[in-house]
């Protein structure tokens, strides 16, 4: 229901900023999530029905009773040999890949001979049990015997007793019985076939079943550090093996290739001689058979283990992976079954009256070799089992049974998977214990692989906090109101502090605004100028639209570096606006994060690792505490701090963000999972979009787009991303205190590379310092945030001459330190460097490659020759490069931007050649029609992955006639005006800055005569010229304090008039001890303190709160605390929540908050009608609906809510309430508190200010220094720049000079359809070079891409399983609402 309007001021409409509305889950997500789930159940239990009977196939085919050639059999049994080796080669080629190009630790020789020891005994088993024992077996045997590998694992499941719960233990010992029962009626089954004479049964099959049973117990091996991992045994050898995990499996590897190379040889060339090798050729359909099967088989046990892990990942455990790998057994039986049912009726000539006619028929079939070959050889396999006995089938029932055995014990050995739980992001390693997966076994293999014991349990998730630090400077009111609703979004996401949440964080909010105050220049006076008051306006705006209420607890703190204020946002998180003053400490914004970091990490960890450094707080007034849920609690922020004793700087997150991001609580959550999983990670960034309007911000748009699919995306799978964007980034609290990062981050540029470095792209230096300290930098496609992007083309040519030179300047840095980073930091290897050195390669040559590319457009439209063509195309640039070495920047920006005009109308008349050159040549298979052929589909695919993002591509085209304007000419003005270090964007007139004088009422400025005279009154000269009349008419008159003008009474005349009074706006506060007065007194009570009660479990009111640190305060030891010229008007501000019609709002929404979760819905709604009516009988006639309350007014207000609550709850016998309703009250009532600072946190601010943060002054003479320096390496950068492209461009020149026919590569021109047209198309060498290149590094790019799509999916996915429920906390409220 719409909320009814507050029609008690002429005023009632606010804004409602898009986003505040309640979040929920979406339906389609919900939908989305449970499609994926089954999409990857039905891919588990398919890849292993495929991987399993195409195993099952290649042994059937080789084994010796098949009625294939020896000739194929031995065919089929290398292809059967391969299957084995697949799988160790390919992590034999991981891990070498991770030994190589990551990390590698040194082996214990021990340890690494063990462990070589088993795997070479489980290869020896595997091989010996699929390449000699299970070809001797029919196929429904080899189907059922693969069930007893797990025969270890229930052993030592009762050997270790794993199980949590004694009686669990039944379980393992019920696996036990059922395998060697299982066992015992494969040996009666064989017996029975032996004896009922069965075809092709012998007496030497007891001894393969003797050698089955070792071979299964040698399996069994694989997964043995399963049970001993949970058991917590051997645990120093387990940890051991994690650190070169790597290159043990690099060597037992190669190990088991070579164990089952020479079973392979041993038993079939030395025991059986079956290996002819002159025989090894095949006809076309017996290599097509065999290679069908093998890849089969290689491939979907791969895909059936990939998709296990992605089953797990996504928190569908049971309906994605345990159910379909339990059931794979019994799903490729029946499949089986059909088949064996449904083809052989397809069987021309065989006897269909009985099942022995049927099996002996079938070998004249083998002769003819007109029917399937695998269904032929499967259906045979199937006649040699008791069906095809010459007594009964009965006997058929020990093979069943046999089978229902192994199944039972491989689930009841394996139970525990079925209650597998994870957390959100979990690593392969933490839910599997081996890497390497067995395609013969490839269910039991991802069953008896799943950890019995999670490294990290669901409920083992640490808590974090979270510090989100915004920096301002000069943002306008709508991109305030974009942080602030992003900030409380988070505060009703996460709900009160002092409660748990599913997500297990803490956060504060911080603001940090620069060149907040200015200086009035009649006075002298410093005031918060118009950025500081447009923010307090956002906030109570904001504030207001949650909660329609004002702000409840606001303090104003004068602090060393100009002011800070509190704000507790509704859910009871803290906001700190920190208020900067440039002529006291430095502005900008790396300066405002070296400020946060050190209050935050240095500051704040210190305080709290010593909490005996705390000192008593001089100002214990009530504001100094709040009320949770009507209980006494110390500020959010000191909670948080209380509560970071217990939490490492690990998990202590540093959030920085711009003063105009946009962003939702799921986006932060996303990073919070990077940083929480991997330890390594030191920061992560998420998907940031640019917002405005306008051409530029379409450039933009697809700009970033692009950047993020293919280029953030590759550097994040191939090594580490080089730049985490200071606008929506979350840091880890150990990595910025790492040595060499954030002490280094404080140094001052003082030669011209630092300034271009340190000071140009901040963001870019600060993940340099990280990623040189052997942290890594990642990104999440899923975590979107937006943020405004300049909209005028002088805005953005600034910006991006700041961040061009920045980042080369980073990445050189980078680039030149490589050896060492490559040594400290596992995620980038020299594969890594050399792509890094590929790309600054390709954007150094980029103007020389869009000069060429230019050029080629002008030889399409106008048919001109090529050399000319050159020539033309590199005269502008050159005119332009003149232009910005003598030319100001105003000037150079609109150059550029006619050039830029120019540029995009060449490049739409190109597009239109090219296309109309293909339809002339007939065919698009040119070099240039294949680029922008292949070009435009791999962006449309990479689009189309990105569904929430596709309508991006429509600004393609706008960025394809940009491309001159932004890597030509703006490389040009970057490079040249590289001197220039000033921020370049919202930057304002200083003399605009100045604000007129607080509360003017007349400003005149009046000429008489000769003499310039200026008029200015006042509110305080108006006021005091008002109480001079006043005593003129009346002297005896007392005079009358007038309410709207003066809402803030003067704390030293209420000190002197009346001493029993704290100071405070609310007179009857108490002196900070323990009422011990009757809560039935009728007469007016004393104010009670905020922290004297605390309400239990029971809403017991009657226990007192004395733990409190600000307990035991004096009324002398509170000191009065000077004000300066600012703090009064920021006060008055916030008093506006003192107005009849504010408190009425205020009040009702109060006590609803305050008796939210009692129950008590019909007292609730009586209370606040009855207060509103008590609020309007005591102010109705006497005041307006905008007039701030006076201080007598305040507390006869009080004592009458006070009482009627009272009566109220008297009359429904809920005394229990009346202190939760008071404090209520009370809250509604209360105004702003100035407050002091303690002297501990002063002295750290002055000592960080004079050693880090003290506003620079520098002299005339190093100005010049740093000038000239400046200049001088902008000479050398655009020489090296000129020298580097023109040697480019000179070189394609002369190659069209020499001409094609001297210097050309032929290519053969194809046809649409494929054909050849006999024409060739000439190359130069240079260009066909560079083209081949960059379509390289963009198929690099675009598989990175695919890659990091798959695995962004994996975590959104877990995200929605285990997002919060948004259930409304009390539902009747929005009834409530509507009936107010």
């Amino acid at each position: 229901c719409q909320r009814l309007r507050n029609w008690d001021t002429w005023d009632p409409f606010q804004l409602n900023p898009i986003g505040a509305e309640k979040e929920e889950k979406r339906r389609c997500f919900v939908l989305f999530q449970h499609l994926v789930a089954g999409f990857v159940g039905i891919m588990v239990l398919s890849s292993a029905v495929i991987s399993k009977g195409s195993l099952l196939v290649l042994i059937t085919l080789a084994s010796p009773t098949s009625t294939r050639t020896p000739k194929e059999r031995q065919y089929y049994m290398l292809l059967l040999m391969f299957s084995l080796v697949v799988p160790n080669l390919l992590v034999f080629l991981k891990s070498l890949w991770k030994c190589a190009f990551k990390t590698f630790v040194p082996p214990n020789l021990k340890t690494m001979g063990i462990v070589c020891l088993i795997e070479c005994l489980v290869s020896l088993g595997t091989s010996v049990l699929v390449l000699v024992v299970m070809p001797q077996f029919d196929v429904l045997t080899n189907l059922f015997i693969s069930g007893g590998v797990c025969i270890l694992s229930s052993v030592l499941q009762i050997v270790f007793r794993l199980q949590r719960e004694n009686w669990k233990i039944i379980f393992p010992i019920c696996s036990l019985m059922l395998i060697l029962t299982g066992y015992f009626l494969l040996g009666a089954d064989y017996y029975v076939r032996v004896t009922s004479y069965v075809s092709n049964q012998g007496v030497d099959c007891y001894w393969y079943v003797g050698i089955a049973v070792l071979s299964s117990f040698l399996v069994s091996l694989t997964w043995w550090e399963n049970p001993v991992q949970a058991s917590n045994n051997m645990q120093e050898m387990l940890t051991e093996l994690e650190n070169f995990r790597d290159f043990v499996f690099v060597i037992s590897s190669l190990l088991r290739v070579v164990v089952i190379g020479a079973v392979y040889l041993v038993y079939h060339k030395l025991i059986k001689n079956n290996i002819v090798w002159s025989d090894f050729s095949f006809t076309p359909k017996t290599l097509e058979i065999g290679l069908i099967v093998l890849f089969l088989q290689a491939f979907f046990s791969a895909a059936c283990h990939w998709f296990g892990v992605v089953a797990c990942k996504i928190h569908s455990v049971r309906m994605s992976f345990a159910f379909p790998v339990c059931f794979t057994g019994p799903a490729v039986l029946i499949l089986g079954m059909i088949l064996f049912v449904t083809q052989s009726q397809e069987f021309v000539g065989t006897d269909r009256t009985s099942i022995i006619g049927f099996c002996s028929s079938l070998a004249e079939l083998s002769s003819r070799n007109d029917s399937a070959v695998v269904i032929l050889e499967i259906t045979k396999s199937i006649c040699r089992t008791s069906l095809n006995s010459h007594y009964w089938t009965w006997p058929f029932s020990l093979l069943a049974l046999e089978g229902a055995c192994m199944w039972l014990g491989l689930i009841t050995c394996t139970y525990y998977v079925w209650n597998f739980k994870v957390q959100r992001i979990e690593r392969t390693t933490e839910l599997f214990v081996r890497r390497l997966y067995e395609s013969a076994f490839i269910d039991l293999s991802l069953l008896l692989n799943t950890r019995m014991k999670i490294v990290c349990a669901v409920d083992d998730v640490e808590n974090c906090v979270i510090y989100l630090c915004a920096t301002m400077w000069h943002e306008t009111y709508d991109e305030m109101l974009k942080i602030l609703t992003s900030m409380f979004r988070l505060d009703r996401y996460r709900g009160d502090p002092k409660e748990e949440h599913k997500d297990v964080f803490d956060f504060e909010c911080h603001i940090f605004v620069d060149d907040a105050f200015m200086i009035e220049k009649a006075t002298g006076k410093k005031f918060i100028n118009e950025y500081v008051t447009d923010l307090i306006h956002v906030v109570i705006e904001v504030y207001r639209v949650f909660t329609n209420k004002e702000p409840d607890d606001v303090s104003i703190i004068e602090t060393p570096y100009g002011g800070r204020l509190l704000f507790v946002m509704p859910e009871g998180n803290m906001l700190s606006i920190h208020l900067k003053d440039k002529q006291l400490i430095r502005n900008k914004k790396r300066w405002s994060q070296i400020m946060y970091l050190y209050y935050l990490l240095g500051w704040k960890g210190y305080i709290v690792k010593n909490p005996q450094k705390i000192t008593r707080q001089n100002n214990p007034c009530c504001a100094s505490l709040i009320s949770l849920d009507g209980e006494s609690f110390l500020l959010p922020q000191y909670d948080n701090d209380s509560k970071r004793k217990h939490i490492s700087d690990d998990n202590t997150y540093i959030m920085a963000l711009d003063g105009d991001t946009d962003f939702h609580p799921s986006a932060l959550i996303l990073l919070v999972d990077r940083l929480r999983k991997y330890d390594n990670v030191g920061a992560a960034c998420g998907r940031i979009h640019p917002t405005g309007m306008g051409p530029m911000v379409w450039y933009q748009k697809f700009e970033y787009a692009v950047g993020h699919w293919l280029q953030k995306t590759a550097e994040h799978v191939f090594g580490s991303v080089l730049c985490s964007p200071g606008c929506f980034s979350l840091f880890r609290g150990s990595a910025l205190m790492d040595d060499n990062v954030l002490k280094r981050y404080t140094t001052t540029a003082t030669h011209a590379s630092e300034y271009v470095q340190y000071d140009q792209g901040e963001d870019r230096w600060l993940c340099t310092l990280l990623l040189q300290q052997g942290w890594r930098v990642e990104y999440n496609a899923a975590s979107d945030a937006y943020t405004n992007s300049p909209q005028e083309f002088k805005e953005f040519y600034n910006q991006r001459r700041r961040w061009g030179p920045s980042t080369l300047a980073n990445t050189l840095d980078l680039l030149h330190s490589g050896n060492e980073t490559v040594k400290r930091n596992a995620s980038i290897s020299r594969l890594y460097i050399f792509y890094q050195i590929f790309t600054v390669g390709s954007s150094i040559l980029g103007p020389a490659s869009v000069s060429l590319m230019i050029a080629g457009a002008i030889q399409f439209v106008f048919g001109i020759e090529g050399t000319l063509s050159i020539i033309i195309s590199v005269i502008p640039p050159t005119f332009y490069m003149l232009i910005c070495f003598w030319a100001k920047p105003n000037i150079q920006i609109t150059i550029a931007a006619i050039m830029s005009v120019l540029y995009a109308f060449l490049m739409l008349a190109s597009f239109f050649a090219i296309i109309g050159d293909m339809a002339k040549q007939g065919t698009f298979i040119t070099p240039t029609g294949l680029f922008l052929v292949s070009m435009s589909t791999m962006y449309l695919v990479t689009a189309i992955l990105h569904p929430q993002e596709f309508s991006m591509i429509i600004y393609g085209l706008m960025y394809f006639i940009c491309i001159p304007s932004g890597y030509l000419l703006l490389t040009i003005y970057s490079l040249v005006n590289m001197h220039i270090v000033t921020w370049g964007t919202r930057e304002t007139n200083k003399e605009k800055e100045e604000k007129k004088s607080q509360n003017v009422l007349c400003d005149r400025n009046c000429q008489i005569c000769c003499w310039d005279m200026k008029l200015q009154v006042t509110q305080e000269t108006d006021n005091l010229m008002l109480q001079q009349l006043q005593q003129a008419v009346n002297p005896n008159a007392e005079v009358t304090e007038p309410v709207v003008h003066e809402p803030i009474p003067n704390t030293k005349e209420l000190k002197s008039n009346k001493p029993k009074k704290k100071k405070n706006t609310l007179p009857e506060t108490s002196d900070c001890k323990r009422d011990t007065k009757d809560n039935s007194d009728h007469s007016i009570p004393k104010k009670e303190s905020a922290y004297s009660s605390i309400e239990d479990d029971n809403d017991d009111d009657n226990l007192l709160y004395e733990g409190s640190l600000y307990s035991g305060f004096t009324e002398e030891e509170r000191e009065e605390i000077p004000e300066s010229d600012w703090v009064q008007p920021v006060k008055q501000e916030f008093l506006k929540k003192l107005t009849y019609a504010n408190m009425k709002r205020n009040l009702q929404e109060q006590i609803r908050y305050t008796l939210r979760n009692k129950n008590q819905e019909d007292v609730c709604e009586e209370l606040v009608m009855m207060l509103t009516d008590t609020v309007h009988g005591e102010l109705k006639d006497k005041v307006g609906p905008e007039d701030v309350l006076g201080d007598s007014q305040l507390e006869e207000l009080q004592y009458a809510l006070n009482e009627a609550a009272r009566r109220i709850l008297k009359t429904n016998r809920m005394e229990r309430l009346e202190r939760r309703v008071k404090r209520a009250i009370e809250k509604t009532l209360i105004a702003p508190q100035v407050e002091k600072m303690s002297e501990d946190e002063q002295d750290f601010w002055k000592k960080l200010l004079e050693r880090y943060l003290a506003p620079i002054v520098d002299d005339k003479a190093h100005k010049e220094e740093v000038t000239r320096e400046l200049k001088s390496l902008r000479n050398k950068a655009v020489f090296l720049y000129f020298i580097l492209n023109v040697l480019w461009v000179v070189a394609t020149f002369f190659l069209q000079a020499i001409g094609n026919d001297v210097i050309s590569i032929k290519i053969v021109k194809y046809w649409p359809n494929g054909t050849a047209s006999g024409d060739y198309l000439k190359v130069e060498p240079v260009s066909l070079m560079f083209l081949l290149s960059f379509a390289v590094l963009l198929i690099v790019q675009f598989l990175a891409m695919l890659y990091h799509r798959v695995y962004t999916l994996i975590h959104v996915v877990s995200y929605r399983s285990t997002e919060k429920d948004y259930i409304p906390r009390d539902e009747v409220r929005g009834i409530t609402d509507c009936l107010d």
